[in-house]
């Protein structure tokens, strides 16, 4: 059964009005004003399509999807703050809770940094990689019903990787918080009617110590992409689907590793997530 929050969005699109409201319309913005605020919430599903993830150099490449898990679907929501300044600059803050859970029973061996977990043995595994990411975007089109915006985000990884024998013997977990600069653009084109379309990119793809200036060689990518279709709603109201892909990962050795294991990382993961969205502006 569907969350009731979905059923609400669906409610709420069928009903939507034939034209956009009025801008004095809205609960949020008041049309005199030289800003605007927005506020949007996404809840869906989200599915890894591939996983892999190996720690340390001795270490087993372990699959996620086909032996941790991950073959199943997983809550999904996001949360995002806008604040449009003038006609053509926004400023965007992103929360995006990505933790995923899974209780399996290893077919094979499993070595983690120097952690040998038994096949067989039964392991409670949890992959949280939570973010925050705060953004500025410059619009170059100046039809307000239109935008094709770029510019930079910073993004903040908040990464808590743990594998934990169900019986409390053994543990490895490995966790990392930093900043990561990131590329942004994002585009919003009218549809027949009052419906509109979106695309919306984030991501980077670079060695590491070319722009950290370390001499640790470490590459690591980031990707989240979305299309979404919406349709306007009473006050201000938007309600939209999304489809989205979020990707990425990092290969290397890290200098600040303290142990177990020998600091050595290789984590790629794509996920795929469809969600419902409403938005308030």
């Amino acid at each position: 059964m569907l969350p009731p929050i979905i059923f609400a969005a669906v409610l709420a699109a069928s009903t939507a009005q034939a034209v956009t409201p009025p801008h004095d319309s809205s609960l949020l913005n008041h049309p005199d004003r030289g800003y605007r605020f927005g506020l949007t919430a996404e809840i869906g599903t989200v599915k890894a399509l591939a996983h892999r993830i190996q720690f340390s150099n001795n270490g087993t490449m372990f699959d996620y999807v086909a032996d941790g898990g991950q073959d199943i679907l997983f809550p999904f929501t996001r949360l995002t703050a806008d604040l449009d300044i003038g006609e053509r600059h926004s400023v965007v803050l992103l929360y995006q809770p990505l933790t995923l859970r899974s209780e399996i029973q290893l077919q094979d061996e499993l070595v983690v940094d120097n952690g040998t977990f038994a096949a067989g043995e039964a392991l409670d595994l949890k992959y949280g990689f939570d973010f925050y990411r705060a953004s500025w975007l410059y619009d170059l089109q100046a039809d307000p019903s239109r935008e094709l915006g770029l510019g930079l985000s910073l993004q903040l990884r908040n990464a808590d990787i743990q594998f934990t024998s169900a019986d409390g013997t053994l543990r490895r977990v490995n966790r990392d918080l930093g900043p990561v600069p990131i590329l942004k653009l994002r585009t919003r084109q009218p549809l027949k009617g009052a419906a509109w379309w979106g695309l919306e990119v984030d991501g980077f793809y670079a060695p590491i110590k070319y722009i950290n200036g370390s001499d640790t060689d470490v590459v690591g990518a980031i990707a989240d992409a979305s299309l979404r279709v919406g349709v306007p709603l009473e006050l201000g109201g938007e309600a939209f689907l999304n489809l989205r892909y979020v990707g990425g990962g990092a290969e290397g050795t890290s200098q600040r590793y303290d142990g177990p294991g020998d600091g050595y990382v290789e984590n790629w993961v794509h996920f795929v997530a469809l969600s419902l969205g409403l938005s308030l502006r």
